[in-house]
C-alpha cells in the first residue's frame, strides 16, 4: 500500500491550497482518511479526518477553514485549505487507517511521504 501526496507549496496569508492523496495497492477497505501536519520544532497533529461513518474531526485552530473530503471509489483524500494562516507552515502527511486485502481482520496504519506547506505573512 502506498498514499502518494501531492499539491503543497508556498502561497501568502490570506491564500488557499488544496492537497490531494491517492492510495494504491491492495485495499479492501478504509477506515479513515485524512491528514496531519508536522511544524518546525513540534509533534505531528491531527489536521482533518473523514470516517467510514461519515463523520469528520478537524483540529479546532483549522475548523472553519479547511474541509476535508473522500472519494471512496478512486480511492483519494482532498483538503482545501483557504484563509491560510502563517503558523499552517508545516509539513503535511497523508493518513490512513485501513484493511489490506491480505490481511482483512487487521486495520493498518500508513503515512504518505509529506508534502511542505509555506504560509508567508
Amino acid at each position: 500500500v502506498q498514499l502518494q501526496a501531492s499539491g503543497g507549496g508556498s502561497v501568502q496569508a490570506g491564500g488557499s491550497l488544496t492537497l490531494s492523496c491517492a492510495a494504491s495497492g491492495s485495499i479492501f477497505s478504509f477506515n479513515s482518511m485524512g491528514w496531519y501536519r508536522q511544524a518546525p520544532g513540534k509533534q505531528r497533529e491531527l489536521v482533518a479526518v473523514k470516517n467510514s461513518d461519515g463523520t469528520t474531526n478537524y483540529a479546532d485552530s483549522v475548523k472553519d477553514r479547511f474541509t476535508v473530503s473522500r472519494d471512496n471509489r478512486k480511492k483519494t483524500v482532498s483538503l482545501q485549505m483557504s484563509s491560510l494562516k502563517p503558523e499552517d507552515t508545516a509539513v503535511y502527511y497523508c493518513h490512513a487507517r485501513l484493511r489490506t486485502r491480505q490481511a482483512i481482520g487487521v486495520i493498518e496504519t500508513y503515512w504518505g511521504q509529506g508534502t511542505l506547506v509555506t504560509v508567508s505573512s
